[in-house]
């Protein structure tokens, strides 16, 4: 390897590739072996700058592609349009990119396009459903096939990639996620929340925003969601709404006026992480939460059919329920009133990693270069 920094450009668009890839910026930013820029697409806007400016980052460009009513389409296109662009100016000699949103694969197809190799952050992830979640199943397989680093989390994730074919290395990393957690709750951030009292309270954190919930089964939710709340008088609801009015309308129409349930604003990532470590446990159909929370000893029922990360089930921390009431109301109910079935979720241990991703990810780079 020559003795000139090794150019690297990290490309982001959404809150959790910002919190994911937080650490790694960081990291490569006071790594003098590394030139690193930062590019924001801008598929999300208000929800990243609030994982950045906590982070302590800012973005050396920003595509800004946001438009209100955006499509799958519309987002692809753009990024791709402004990275080839960008990739073209900065010549990069690595692309990192993080998991499986359309920022990532339009990101990736545009490094493809001007032969700069890939680096994959939470690679392997697999639901062998190409239609769930979606688009984000068929979004890491295309990254996969385009990857040249493959930065597995766990070894489930590492065979996914073995069985697929694909070229380049496959490492196994752990989650990022994790080294971001960990350097949040040290700190033991506050989450105040007017009106909920977390000492009188068991409260239920919940987050619910995935394409494949939208409709029908978001109704069936919120109707878990008064049902459980009936069903155990001492616990309240804390629900940050997806800024996505497809979600947050039938959301806020359905639990709005029950004096248990706290509908907020998104939760920037500190207030977030401080809600997990005061609630009781975690109703969800976000990915990250299913990582994060067993790291703090939390129960996590997730709200989907599938999962991409069957580790935490089969680790015993986080157990699929899908959207029924009658399957989602009693397996809440049990683990708010059994202490013994709550007890086996909390103390299982976390397969997500011990919060030193990071390190090995930008070792491996570097090994990348002098190979």
């Amino acid at each position: 390897m020559s003795s000139q920094p090794i150019r690297v450009c990290i490309t982001l668009g959404t809150r959790p590739e910002a919190i994911k890839l937080a650490p790694v910026i960081q990291h490569f930013q006071q790594d003098p072996g590394f030139e690193t820029y930062v590019v924001l697409t801008g598929q999300h806007r208000e929800m990243v700058a609030q994982v950045m400016d906590w982070f302590g980052l800012s973005a050396t460009h920003d595509l800004a592609i946001m438009q209100p009513g955006q499509t799958l389409t519309d987002i692809t296109c753009r990024s791709l349009q402004g990275l080839e662009k960008l990739f073209q100016e900065i010549a990069p000699q690595m692309v990192i990119v993080q998991g499986d949103t359309s920022t990532a694969f339009a990101a990736a197809l545009a490094a493809f396009y001007q032969k700069i190799p890939v680096g994959h952050v939470e690679a392997g992830l697999r639901t062998d459903n190409i239609l769930n979640p979606f688009p984000e199943e068929a979004n890491r397989r295309l990254v996969s096939q385009i990857a040249q680093l493959h930065f597995a989390p766990t070894e489930l994730s590492v065979k996914n990639l073995e069985k697929s074919g694909l070229t380049g290395n496959i490492h196994q990393t752990g989650n990022t996620v994790i080294d971001a957690l960990l350097t949040v709750a040290a700190q033991n951030p506050p989450c105040a929340i007017d009106g909920l009292d977390w000492e009188r309270h068991r409260v239920i954190l919940s987050t619910v925003h995935r394409r494949e919930n939208w409709g029908e089964p978001l109704q069936q939710i919120t109707t878990s969601m008064l049902q459980i709340l009936d069903k155990v008088p001492d616990a309240a609801l804390l629900l940050p709404l997806h800024r996505n009015p497809v979600v947050r309308d039938p959301l806020k129409a359905a639990l709005g006026e029950h004096p248990r349930v706290f509908l907020t604003e998104p939760l920037d990532y500190p207030s977030l992480v401080g809600a997990m470590q005061r609630c009781t446990m975690l109703l969800t159909d976000s990915g990250g939460i299913q990582e994060e929370a067993p790291g703090l000893g939390k129960p996590v029922l997730v709200l989907r059919e599938t999962t991409e990360r069957p580790e935490a089930a089969m680790a015993g921390t986080a157990k699929l329920v899908g959207t029924d009431p009658a399957q989602v109301v009693p397996e809440t109910v049990k683990l708010m009133t059994d202490a013994d079935a709550y007890a086996a979720m909390a103390t299982a241990t976390n397969p997500f990693g011990d919060g030193k991703a990071t390190q090995r990810i930008a070792a491996l780079v570097k090994d990348y270069f002098q190979a």
